[in-house]
């Protein structure tokens, strides 16, 4: 049981940006893997992007350009960069860490893109 804590989400408008980071609440050993992932009201959860211990990125084809995963290894920490927001971009998002022992998720920050 490895609780992910969430900030950076809120309203911002068409065009605007945000940073979303996440990290574990404690000390957490074996992580591989951590990301993002959103669901809007309605969808099923879909993979917004991740990054590897060696820095290795995937993103949806939705956000490549606009969006940019980092991460800070020695804190564990996960960071999403979003850039030129859309309303569609509006979600609730989640944390993922892929440990060696398991998955992760946090329990989801707000992002709501509106004029």
């Amino acid at each position: 049981q490895v609780q992910l804590v969430e900030s950076g989400g809120g309203l911002v408008e068409p065009g605007g940006s945000l940073r979303l980071s996440c990290a574990p609440s404690g000390i957490v050993f074996g992580v591989l893997v951590m990301g993002w992932y959103r669901q809007a009201p309605g969808n099923q959860r879909e993979l917004v992007a991740t990054i590897t211990h060696s820095g290795s990125t995937n993103y949806a084809e939705s956000v490549k350009g606009r969006f940019t995963i980092s991460r800070d290894n020695a804190k564990n920490t996960v960071y999403l960069e979003m850039n030129i927001l859309k309303v569609e971009d509006t979600a609730v998002y989640y944390c993922y860490i892929h440990r060696q022992r398991g998955d992760d998720w946090g329990q989801g920050t707000q992002v709501t893109v509106s004029a």
